[in-house]
């Protein structure tokens, strides 16, 4: 079944509000306090997880989780979300308020005749905060956050060029932090770790990346570099497994154990949880969705490749047959927006030619979410990315396709479509470096 976000129509957001990641629609846009457009502290944030698995983290991690992922949580409730005794909490709690990680706040109204009030435990937004950037086309942004996973400031500029050299990358990034930290009023020697995240294939762990649409040269170690000319601890990752981040820790897959993200922007991405974790795959390489195959010797990628999805759904591919069809040039990145609307317009007011693009598109989407349902079985499928205001892409009718081939009787999952701004990329990368920020100074590193 398809659902759409309540705070749209069509597909196109309406007036600003909050979307599944926490950030206003209009955030790209403003520079107002977030307090207001996002989830309390109290609401809690980070996925929440059933209990310790075989792979557990150090117990002060699962407790200061269990904490942050329930907002409020009383040494109680911690054991007894953690399957645990109320005693074996009590070492990791009593560290974790020494480091100042957790704070003790009023649990409650007292009732009458026991005595003081309840007391309970929260995260502690001012124990530091982190940064995350998005380098890509045609903008980049950066967004900053509390250890309460609230934002702060945002940025957001215009790519200087399509692909940039290994030194205006990082120009770029410097660049993006510097502006990000004076909108913010803060120090760079305020945060404790700056995620960064790019298009492209990246080894996360080893903090590499392979190859990039944005990037001239190939097999980079962006996360030595990075750190070295910021100088800050940097994290690296996918732009797509940023996003799946957000939406595991903010969004739709807080209670989910599993679920995909495919991201349809300038280029296609995928990422995947497997029981409350990304999943990133042996060699950190995989999901590469929009670079499989759909149609042997077909349409050029940016990649090299022939016939990938991304040359039949992303902005560029999009954009390349609109100039067709309107019977204009090819419009550079900066233009494909404005390109997409026109097609659009010209689909919503009939136009056989212009409809016949987006239904195209529709069905090589149908088919690539046909294949992660076939390869993944998961709960829920998230489509997300600004473009899918082009409603035309994911009409009813097409992704209905998927429903009718018989293998999916009866278990086709759940398939959301998230039409929100480059901000919830930038927000994904903070995520990332909170998690590693976390894991440091809870000793889980």
């Amino acid at each position: 079944m398809l659902h759409r976000h309540p705070s749209r129509q069509g597909g196109v957001p309406t007036a600003p509000g909050r979307c599944p990641t926490g950030l206003p629609s209009d955030m790209a846009d403003t520079t107002a306090p977030f307090a207001a457009a996002v989830a309390s502290p109290e609401e809690g944030f980070g996925p929440i997880r059933p209990g310790v698995g075989t792979t557990a983290p150090p117990l002060r991690r699962q407790v200061y989780d269990t904490v942050r992922s329930h907002g409020v949580l009383s040494r109680l409730d911690v054991a007894k979300h953690l399957g645990v005794s109320p005693a074996t909490v009590t070492s990791a709690v009593s560290e974790l308020l020494a480091t100042g990680l957790l704070v003790e706040v009023d649990g409650g109204a007292r009732t009458p005749g026991r005595g003081r009030p309840p007391v309970a435990l929260a995260v502690d937004p001012g124990i530091g905060y982190v940064a995350g950037i998005k380098l890509s086309n045609p903008v980049s942004t950066a967004v900053l956050t509390d250890f309460a996973g609230q934002p702060l400031a945002s940025v957001t500029l215009p790519a200087a060029r399509t692909v940039r050299s290994l030194e205006g990358l990082l120009d770029e990034a410097a660049e993006l932090l510097a502006q990000l930290m004076a909108r913010a009023g803060q120090s760079a020697d305020s945060l404790l770790s700056i995620g960064l995240g790019l298009p492209g294939t990246v080894d996360y762990t080893a903090g590499e990346v392979l190859w990039s649409p944005i990037l001239s040269t190939g097999s980079v170690a962006l996360r030595r570099l990075a750190s070295d000319r910021l100088g800050i601890q940097v994290e690296i990752d996918n732009d797509a497994n940023l996003v799946t981040l957000a939406e595991l820790w903010f969004g739709a897959g807080r209670k989910l154990p599993d679920f995909a993200v495919v991201t349809i922007e300038h280029g296609v991405g995928m990422g995947l949880v497997i029981d409350h974790q990304l999943y990133r795959g042996a060699n950190r390489r995989g999901l590469e969705l929009g670079h499989t195959t759909v149609q042997l010797d077909g349409a050029l990628c940016r990649c090299g490749q022939r016939g990938c999805l991304e040359a039949y759904v992303s902005d560029y591919a999009l954009a390349r047959e609109a100039a067709t069809v309107l019977g204009q040039t090819a419009p550079d990145i900066a233009s494909h927006l404005g390109m997409l609307e026109l097609l659009h317009d010209r689909a919503r007011d009939g136009d056989a030619a212009a409809r016949a693009v987006f239904a195209r598109a529709g069905r090589y989407l149908a088919l690539a979410l046909a294949n992660v349902i076939s390869l993944y079985d998961p709960s829920t499928i998230i489509v997300s990315g600004a473009r899918l205001q082009f409603d035309f892409l994911y009409a009813d009718n097409v992704l209905s396709e998927i429903g009718r081939q018989k293998i999916y009787a009866g278990r086709v999952p759940r398939l959301d479509v998230n039409a929100w701004g480059d901000l919830v990329w930038a927000r994904g990368a903070a995520t990332l470096a909170l998690d590693v920020a976390t894991d440091r100074l809870t000793g889980a590193a």
